[in-house]
Order: C-alpha cells, then structure tokens, then sequence
C-alpha cells in the first residue's frame, strides 16, 4: 500500500560548464543543492541539464539527484530521476525513485514525487512504497 510524504524545499541552482554551446535552443548545466523539510527531511545534490527554445515560456530538463536523510523517521539515501518540459509556462514534470537506488532503512524504497511551485514557494508530495523493516 503506497504511502504519502508532503512538505516543503528549498532549491539552489548554481550554472556549471556546458559542453554544447549555441545561441539558438542552448543547453545549459547547473548543479543543484536542496534541503528537504516535513515527512522527508534530507539534504540532496545532482546535476541539470535545461535545453531553452525560441519560444518564450517552453523549454525542457532532465536531472538525476542524491538524497540523504530520513523520511518517516528511516534513514538512508535514494536516486531522484527528473525529466519535465514546459509549454507556454505550464509545467509538465515526471519525477521518480530511480528502482533498486534506496540504501540503509530506504532499501527497496519505490515511488514518484511531485513538485508543487506556488507563489514561489516549492512543496513536493512523495507517493511511495517501502517495505517492512526487518
């Protein structure tokens, strides 16, 4: 049975070097850092890459991140893979438990998690299983 993980997160994005560089559609890349507060209370790293395109308010990303802390109170770290696109300023994004990635109190962990940006402010909500700890 799935169960739910909400709060909030704050996120810093911090350009890196990008190997394919262009005027028109750019790719750029950016390293991320984020704090996760609520059910999930963790720390994660990854990388981004965005591509832009011509039409203002559209665009595309794709990420993979680390996460490291508890969540419901078992600790351990799990992958976070991202892909979302943008058309016409609304948002399309998938993200998931990369599967077999959760270690520690995490091992086994399956599931999505969904951004919620409002007002500025970021929010997720994790629909996840994890089995009975041993």
């Amino acid at each position: 049975m799935a169960q739910r993980a909400t709060g909030t997160f704050d996120v810093k994005l911090a350009p890196l070097d990008s190997s394919v560089k262009a005027e028109e559609n750019p790719i750029a890349r950016y390293s991320l850092d984020k704090s996760y507060h609520g059910d999930l209370n963790a720390t994660s790293q990854g990388e981004m890459l965005s591509g832009g395109t011509p039409t203002k308010g559209s665009g595309g990303y794709v990420a993979m991140e680390r996460v490291s802390g508890t969540l419901h109170g078992r600790k351990g770290t799990f992958l976070l893979q991202h892909d979302g696109t943008m058309q016409n300023n609304d948002y399309h994004l998938n993200v998931i438990v990369v599967p077999g990635s959760g270690t520690g109190e995490l091992t086994g962990l399956s599931g999505t998690l969904q951004i919620i940006i409002k007002d500025g402010r970021h929010s997720y909500d994790l629909s996840y299983i994890l089995p009975a700890q041993k």
